[in-house]
């Protein structure tokens, strides 16, 4: 019973954690322009320049197809499974689509994988920080502000947001202290 409160503990502070950050947006998107004298050229050290990622899209569904839930369980990226996944297998291509089966749905529908958005945050590009621990990013679209918060520990991995190409995700993997 302990192991529950404590579960349930740590996921309302993080739904909560996710509520702030999704609610406030990021001041460091689009730095504001400092007045320089002649004599002050050069940046200040202690002031660090955000990290931002422009992303290109490489579709563009039309609004009738989003609409569309046939299209949804479909894979507008990838239709074919690619060349490393179950060579041998006879049923390869059923595998391929149940494998994702919500991949037009989370890239396109309430993904922005489709639109030209900038991604900023601690690493733009990554769902997790390279060295493990924290990572937040926020991908900015017009007025549209969506949050990633990921963690990667020793027991630990999970994210929940929009990922670097625009697609929602989730995930959440308890490891074991053991490994192999």
């Amino acid at each position: 019973m302990r192991h529950r409160v404590g579960l349930a503990s740590r996921l309302a502070a993080f739904l909560a954690v996710l509520v702030l950050v999704a609610s406030a947006g990021c001041s460091s998107v689009r730095p504001v322009a400092e007045k320089r004298s002649a004599l002050t050229t050069a940046p200040r050290a202690h002031q660090p320049t955000p990290k931002v990622i422009r992303n290109k899209p490489r579709h563009r569904p039309t609004a009738a197809q989003k609409m569309n839930p046939v299209f949804w369980f479909g894979n507008l990226d990838d239709p074919q499974p690619p060349e490393w996944y179950a060579r041998d297998d006879a049923a390869r291509g059923r595998k391929w689509h149940r494998r994702n089966g919500l991949h037009n749905f989370t890239f396109y529908v309430i993904g922005i994988a489709d639109r030209e958005f900038e991604q900023t945050g601690r690493f733009p590009g990554a769902v997790f920080h390279p060295h493990g621990g924290w990572n937040w990013t926020v991908c900015r679209y017009r007025w549209l502000r969506l949050p990633l918060i990921s963690y990667k520990g020793r027991h630990l991995v999970f994210y929940v947001g929009w990922r670097e190409r625009g697609n929602f995700g989730v995930k959440l993997n308890f490891r074991s202290g053991r490994r192999k």
